[in-house]
């Protein structure tokens, strides 16, 4: 802006600048509407306003240690389909599961993820087999012979 103040046109300063000339004449602009070069600089964006409070962040960041049992749910894992729940649940704020995995990432927390299990899995019949079956089939080392030099 000050090649411009000092006198030099405005193509030659945008070529200096490796600007388009519309560019430079936007920040003429800009500076003649604030009254001095403190309208070049940067305005913040403000965003996508917050969904939670900082307080409310605070409270689900706090729900984790506890056990989902303690509000309901079956399991013993967090997942993010059932914080999302949660969240809308007491206070009607819809997030995406798949954001919310993002969210615990960026605050160093993870989703845990359920362990898949059949619905018809038989536990004791797992243990028995693991007890019983399992020795009798698994594969033994051969015993070594002696080898010859």
């Amino acid at each position: 802006m000050t090649r411009v103040l000092e006198g030099y046109p405005v193509p030659e300063v945008a070529a200096f600048l490796g600007v388009t000339e519309r560019s430079v004449n936007r920040w003429i602009d800009a500076c003649r509407q604030s009254g001095d070069l403190d309208g070049l600089n940067a305005k913040p964006s403000p965003g996508r306003p917050r969904k939670l409070t900082r307080r409310q962040e605070r409270a689900v960041l706090g729900w984790l240690p506890q056990s989902p049992t303690a509000f309901g749910f079956a399991g013993e894992l967090w997942t993010s389909r059932r914080l999302a729940a949660l969240i809308e649940r007491r206070w009607g704020v819809r997030f995406n599961p798949n954001y919310l995995v993002e969210w615990l990432t960026a605050r160093r927390h993870s989703a845990q993820k359920p362990e898949p299990r059949a619905k018809e899995r038989d536990d004791a019949a797992v243990t028995r087999w693991l007890a019983e079956d399992w020795p009798r089939i698994q594969k033994k080392p051969k015993p070594r012979a002696p080898t010859s030099c």
